[in-house]
């Protein structure tokens, strides 16, 4: 294989895992297992691939003193690395570590997106982007797929899958095996922790003067003490929360159901979509359909919602992961 097909593969796959990466961070249920499996045979393919370019790269640039070059293709060697290792290191551990602010998990994405920001610069300089396009000069034959490169190609997807599954296989052994969205459980029927996306601190909320609206596109708009809220008709319902960073737990949750609400404020009969929004700014949207199966928490595992968890009102919703498990709600807007 080439030096700028072996570029060309890095590329993509840097920019598949990322996406693959993004989208794990709402996927919840179940049918989406296989996003899953395919970022972890995707990192196992990098990994193989990284310690060929490295391989075939490093001990010319340091004979040469290419130092400018080394200056950015060093940090991000290491930055994937890191990424990578911890990433398997995750997966076959076998138990839930945090580090300072974040998780091994969430180490894992920072050094990912160290990845993008490194390749980005590495691409740049010196016009190296054009690397991952053939030139148009270039003669037909030599755009396309060599044997030489199908075979080492292939020979590196057949490594990084042995990478993966021997991983996998660790887990399986392990006394606490993942969930499939690669998340450690924690004992159920708990409080779970206050974590939030970007680390921020919870924002200070008065009970008494919290109010939720409703809005848009319903008949009777709403502005509810939470009191309100609860007289609509509180309920029970088990569910799980699955955070991005790397646990996941399944305990009781206490809420008005999110259909009664609509209902009591008339939802219109064109109504699409229902954007639940935190009063720091955060929010998550959905189809109407979806978010009549959602609860607005007031309570968990039969006490009090925390602060930390959301109070006084926290949206629940299953089949997605915690980062669409709005906290702090302070409005609910249909949409039409």
């Amino acid at each position: 294989m080439s030096q700028a097909a072996l570029d060309r593969l890095l590329a993509v796959l840097i920019v598949a895992i990322l996406v693959s990466g993004v989208l794990t961070w709402r996927a919840g249920s179940a049918d989406t297992w296989w996003l899953y499996s395919l970022h972890g045979l995707l990192a196992g393919v990098l990994l193989v691939a990284s310690a060929v370019k490295l391989r075939r790269s490093l001990p010319g640039a340091l004979a040469h003193g290419r130092w400018r070059q080394l200056l950015i293709a060093v940090p991000l060697a290491a930055a994937t690395s890191a990424s990578l290792l911890i990433g398997f290191a995750w997966v076959a551990g076998g138990r839930y570590i945090d580090i300072g602010p974040w998780t091994l998990l969430g180490w894992h994405g920072v050094f990912a997106w160290a990845v993008l920001g490194l390749a980005i610069v590495h691409l740049l300089m010196r016009g190296r982007w054009r690397l991952l396009r053939p030139s148009p000069r270039a003669p037909r034959v030599g755009r396309r797929l060599s044997r030489r490169s199908f075979v080492c190609g292939g020979g590196m997807a057949l490594a990084g899958v042995l990478v993966w599954g021997a991983a996998e296989l660790l887990d399986r052994l392990s006394q606490a095996p993942r969930r499939f969205t690669g998340s450690r459980w924690l004992p159920a029927g708990g409080i779970p922790p206050p974590t939030t996306f970007f680390g921020e601190g919870t924002p200070p909320i008065d009970r008494a003067s919290w109010r939720l609206v409703v809005e848009g596109a319903v008949d009777r708009p709403l502005r509810l003490s939470l009191e309100d809220l609860l007289a609509l008709g509180a309920t029970d319902t088990t569910a799980t929360l699955d955070c991005t960073g790397g646990w996941v737990m399944e305990t009781t949750w206490r809420g008005v159901p999110m259909a009664t609400l609509l209902d009591a404020a008339g939802a219109q009969v064109g109504a699409r979509t229902v954007a639940v929004r935190s009063v720091t700014g955060w929010g998550a949207s959905m189809s109407i359909s979806e978010a009549r199966g959602t609860l607005l928490a007031t309570g968990v595992a039969g006490g009090e919602l925390p602060a930390g968890n959301g109070a006084p009102c926290r949206l629940v919703v299953p089949n997605r992961r915690g980062l669409d498990w709005v906290k702090w709600v302070e409005s609910v807007n249909v949409r039409a």
